[in-house]
């Protein structure tokens, strides 16, 4: 948890350009922060130059990406897409099953919109979440069991799947970031690790409005301030520009004086830091009040809806892999739903029910609108959580909640340009363990790869110079939709 929250804490963190601890370009040793601020995370040159080059041979440059929708907590199977209205009420839950577009499916009776569209989803009902764990939330993000910082000194550095694609696919555009997040907190999301500072997502919260909830969810009417891009007072874009040229000139002796490798860093995305500065893409990306208005009014003003909208115009202005931290708890989020007397988080009909329409609708308007663009076969839009929770109700001295159950869970797949319509692998009668087909977080991990164009053989070096896989456990790309 410590190394997670250094993240988030370090100077170059979060690209607070008004404040002299944060990013305030007021001097040259600031100018290196301006460079190596939240952009951390951006693209080899090298990678930049090799697109380049295919462009001027017309070659198509890929426009793939992935949205992650990541359900803080851990979301129930069981009172979502793995229903079960033929057991008893304290294993099936208190919700009703509907029938989708797709005979034979049938899901919680609060996500009546995703029903509708069954034909675009695949759910998932044998997903392997063993080790997983939250808080920090890694082994599925990672898509290795060993990332647990929990029980293992070195799970804070196995590279999150974004990390990987950042290093090996980069971004679609060179002025924006390959891997964003919008994070409640840091240990909702996997980072960099191994793979060092310049792989870790960029936090995309400081860039943009959004509205503020309390822990509680509820609307607090402020706005938080985007200051990512503002320039501190009496420094012009000209100047900027001018100082860009200073950097350059610095390049002889920067290697030289790096112990750390943040210096190194610079480097390698400095180059892109300025275009992000510079430039306006990113800038026109991250203001949600260019969108028009029938859009905004399509997603709804809630912080998730707004967040989801701006996953969109991130990955259609060039962003390789967005993750939104679907909590409004710092903890363990919001989809933890114990139940538990007197605590944060409401069991199934207080705290799981309240959430389940909201989540609908903004998911099926981003697949809908991803869709009407034309744009659904190159993002991937994957929603899940760390793991399921238990079978049977009442935990912890609760009515309705369910405890932690890391042993299976189910998670919902769009886009991507795959098959969809079906439902892959099954639990058991009563949800509590996997029936037939488990997938594993190596299985995910390859099929996210697959869709990058990230070869399932890349490799790694961890800090004692051993190669580490990407891809563990066998995995394969999901056979029945690739």
């Amino acid at each position: 948890m410590t190394h997670q929250l250094s993240h988030a804490n370090h100077a170059f963190a979060d690209y607070y350009p008004l404040e002299r601890e944060g990013l305030a370009v007021c001097s040259r040793r600031n100018m290196l922060k301006a460079s190596m601020a939240g952009v951390a995370g951006l693209s080899l040159p090298s990678l930049l130059e090799t697109r380049a080059a295919a462009a001027r041979q017309g070659k198509p440059i890929s426009k793939k990406s992935v949205i992650l929708l990541w359900m803080t907590g851990g979301p129930s199977h069981l009172d979502t897409w793995d229903p079960k209205p033929d057991r008893p009420f304290n294993n099936r839950g208190p919700f009703e099953t509907i029938s989708t577009a797709v005979p034979g499916i049938h899901v919680c009776e609060h996500l009546p919109k995703q029903a509708a569209m069954m034909d675009k989803f695949t759910i998932i009902r044998s997903v392997d979440p063993k080790h997983s764990s939250h808080q920090p939330n890694q082994v599925i993000q990672t898509g290795n069991r060993e990332a647990a910082p929990r029980v293992n000194p070195n799970g804070p550095m196995y590279p999150a799947i974004g990390s990987v694609v950042s290093k090996h696919h980069g971004a679609n555009d060179p002025g924006m970031p390959p891997y964003v997040v919008f994070m409640k907190h840091p240990t909702h999301v996997a980072w960099g690790g191994w793979l060092g500072k310049r792989y870790d997502p960029m936090v995309g919260n400081k860039a943009t409005v959004l509205p503020e909830y309390d822990l509680l969810g509820k609307p607090l009417n402020r706005k938080t301030g985007a200051n990512l891009f503002k320039l501190p007072s009496g420094l012009d874009m000209d100047r900027l520009a001018s100082r860009r040229e200073l950097i350059k000139n610095l390049d002889q002796i920067k290697y030289g004086l790096d112990q750390s490798g943040s210096v190194e860093a610079l480097g390698v995305y400095q180059q892109q830091a300025f275009e992000m500065v510079l430039g306006q893409r990113a800038q026109e990306a991250f203001d949600i009040s260019r969108e028009p208005q029938t859009y905004r009014d399509r997603y709804g003003d809630h912080l998730w809806c707004q967040q989801t909208l701006l996953a969109r115009r991130l990955v259609e202005s060039g962003v390789a892999f967005v993750t939104l931290d679907l909590s409004y708890h710092t903890a363990s989020g919001t989809w933890d739903n114990h139940g538990i007397p007197g605590g944060v988080y409401g069991g199934i009909s207080k705290g799981l029910q309240p959430l389940l329409p909201l989540f609908d609708h903004l998911l099926t308007t981003l697949v809908g609108d991803l869709d009407e663009r034309g744009m659904l076969d190159d993002v991937l839009v994957i929603a899940m959580g760390e793991f399921g929770r238990t079978p049977n109700m009442g935990t912890q001295g609760s009515t309705d909640g369910r405890n932690h159950w890391p042993v299976v869970m189910s998670m919902s797949l769009a886009g991507g340009g795959f098959r969809h319509g079906q439902v892959i692998g099954a639990s058991e009668r009563d949800g509590g363990h996997i029936k037939e087909r488990p997938v594993t977080p190596g299985d995910l991990a390859a099929t996210i790869y697959y869709h990058m164009g990230v070869s399932l053989n890349t490799m790694y070096i961890d800090s004692r110079g051993r190669p580490r896989a990407v891809v563990l456990e066998g995995g394969k790309p999901l056979r029945e939709i690739v």
